[in-house]
């Protein structure tokens, strides 16, 4: 789903808007669906390089975790949550109980919208360092596991990517775990749902960034990817009050071409470049950053039950 050549990084949109757009399903893309107490979870797989060129995303498999309860602070909710997150994860990863895992939180601390993966880091139970120098004290169930928050090429001078090798080199992790704030084409979507993929992830992809992949192919090792929309670009919202404007007046939207040109106008004195997030995205991102950390707790250390994942929280 693209709109003035932005896209949106959640599969599931991708796949929706595509199909809503053709009236049919689209080859090569496989998706389940299925629902739990506080939300759902729909799997998109892609299996063919054509459902590949259709999505505009890898083959591989893409989990969303829709739960609106992300938003609120009901620790009942969340603990529901966390053993969905877990569940998925669990079904990715390929690590014997003694693997070496690394988490790797990508992201600009210094600004909320974009500090999801630092403060997941921050909250991640590690491990590493324990079986270094007091292997005796580790609990039956837990595996090695470590966590980096590299932060952004405008603060370190370094690309991302560059970091994570060197550590990969150096630490010589089974799997890595990369999370990130995403981009989303509708606002309903902030901090409301949680995307896992097996093919890693292009850091700053759904606001135009040129990163360089974190991937199998890049690392060297196999990479997941968790994140979290914290952001809708402007031009998404603008499409959509356009439309429903339309509708209203029981007209016909304007073609793709007229639409963008209209878009564009509205945003030339952003560079076309406008992004919008809530007031109270630093609520969203605390709320998000623990539950994504207590899924990675009770995924990757089998010792560790979802009723006690605050008790792991760092």
């Amino acid at each position: 789903m693209r709109v003035c050549g932005v896209a949106t990084d959640l599969a599931l949109e991708a796949h929706d808007a595509l199909r809503a757009q053709t009236g049919r399903e689209i080859p090569g893309v496989v998706v389940e669906r299925r629902e739990f107490q506080n939300g759902k979870v729909t799997t998109v797989n892609i299996t063919t390089e054509q459902g590949a060129q259709a999505m505009g995303k890898p083959p591989g498999t893409y989990i969303t975790i829709e739960a609106p309860a992300l938003r609120v602070t009901d620790p009942e909710a969340h603990t529901a949550i966390v053993r969905e997150l877990a569940e998925a994860l669990k079904g990715m990863i390929r690590v014997s109980e003694q693997g070496n895992i690394l988490v790797v939180g990508l992201g600009n601390w210094n600004a909320t919208p974009d500090a999801l993966g630092p403060r997941v880091a921050n909250h991640t139970f590690v491990t590493r360092h324990v079986y270094h120098f007091a292997p005796e004290h580790i609990p039956e169930g837990t595996r090695v596991v470590s966590a980096l928050s590299p932060g952004v090429l405008g603060i370190t001078g370094i690309e991302t990517a560059e970091i994570i090798k060197g550590v990969v080199e150096h630490v010589r992790p089974e799997l890595v775990i990369c999370i990130d704030a995403l981009a989303a084409g509708s606002v309903e979507r902030i901090a409301s749902s949680i995307q896992l993929c097996d093919r890693g992830i292009n850091p700053g992809s759904g606001i135009g960034g040129q990163r360089q992949g974190l991937t199998e192919e890049t690392l060297g090792v196999k990479v997941i990817s968790i994140g979290v929309p914290t952001v809708v670009h402007a031009a998404f919202i603008a499409r959509d009050a356009i439309v429903k404007l339309y509708e209203i007046h029981g007209r016909t939207p304007p073609q793709t071409a007229e639409m963008e040109g209209i878009i564009q106008q509205l945003l030339e004195p952003f560079g076309g470049q406008l992004m919008v997030t809530p007031k109270e995205i630093d609520n969203l991102i605390k709320n998000c950053a623990r539950i994504i950390a207590g899924g990675l707790s009770v995924a990757l250390h089998p010792g560790i039950i979802p009723e006690r994942f605050a008790d792991y929280l760092q």
